[in-house]
């Protein structure tokens, strides 16, 4: 059973930088499919980014050319670059991964989320 850790959420004003890191264990992480998604309450949740097994990246256009996400197989470990952020990036952000030999974003593993409050 894979096994997913978030940290590095917090508090920041509007033009501000977060990073989110994401540990996985339990399982194998490598090659498998993952991103993060974020949910505020009473909205939708929305796939921010994924990645998979191969590197390949894709971008919510909300977040396109702000946001960069970023693997290391060799630590287990997912990364979220969030640049320029927005009072409207606001929101709980929870690390995802699909099952192996399965495509983005059929997520079926999911951490416990980590909150991302920006202030204008």
């Amino acid at each position: 059973q894979l096994q997913l850790a978030e940290s590095g959420g917090g508090s920041v004003q509007a033009g501000g930088s977060l990073r989110l890191s994401c540990a996985a264990s339990g399982d194998t992480f490598s090659d498998r499919c993952v991103g993060w998604v974020r949910q505020e309450p009473g909205k939708e949740r929305e796939v921010v980014a994924t990645i998979t097994a191969r590197q390949f990246t894709v971008y919510a256009p909300s977040v396109k050319g702000r946001f960069d996400i970023d693997r290391d197989n060799a630590k287990n470990t997912l990364y979220l670059e969030m640049n320029n952020l927005k009072p409207e990036d606001t929101a709980i952000y929870t690390c995802a991964a699909a099952g192996t030999g399965v495509g983005c974003p059929d997520f079926i593993y999911w951490g416990q989320g980590t909150q991302v409050t920006v202030s204008s």
